[in-house]
């Protein structure tokens, strides 16, 4: 069981994710799910370090299971949230890239690639603390500065896939 409980971690972030679709957005029920979703990315990788199960498929589950309360999330924040009519070109310009970067690394390496850099890790923090600061803070004020570390990111990504992608590089 040991050599599992990370990933267990991992894949539940999936189910919970999708249940988020059905919760109606800012509910204490939405709140709570979003927060273990957000609890699970914070323990899997450390559990899986520390139990030294740490491997290439725990990783790609990982950002399988992010992908999947990311996007979840999108769907239900962004119709409910009122943003700037440029802000939506802007989140489209973000994924594309980050689109871009994930399938060139799979195109040139035949490995799925999500960088765990400090500037994804960050954005990402930011990300999943952004539905909890609506209460207290200008959304319009707060999802351009995301955005800018976002972007980037996504820049950041665009460069280590390409370097990782040259044949000199190793994986």
């Amino acid at each position: 069981m040991k050599k599992h409980i990370a990933n267990l971690i991992t894949f539940c972030r999936i189910p919970f994710s999708l249940t988020l679709l059905f919760l109606p957005v800012f509910s204490d029920g939405f709140y709570s799910l979003y927060l273990l979703c957000g609890f699970t990315d914070m323990i899997d990788g450390t559990i899986a370090r520390k139990t030294g199960t740490a491997g290439r498929s725990g990783a790609k589950l990982d950002t399988a299971a992010d992908l999947v309360f990311t996007t979840a999330a999108m769907i239900k924040l962004l119709p409910v949230l009122s943003l700037p009519a440029w802000i939506g070109p802007w989140i489209l310009g973000i994924a594309v890239l980050k689109i871009f970067s994930f399938l060139r690394c799979y195109c040139l390496r035949k490995t799925l690639l999500s960088p765990h850099t400090v500037m994804n890790k960050l954005t990402g923090a930011l990300l999943f603390l952004l539905p909890l600061t609506i209460p207290f803070a200008d959304i319009r004020h707060t999802v351009p500065v995301v955005c800018i570390l976002a972007s980037a990111a996504a820049i950041q990504d665009a460069f280590t896939v390409k370097s990782i992608s040259s044949p000199n590089s190793h994986p």
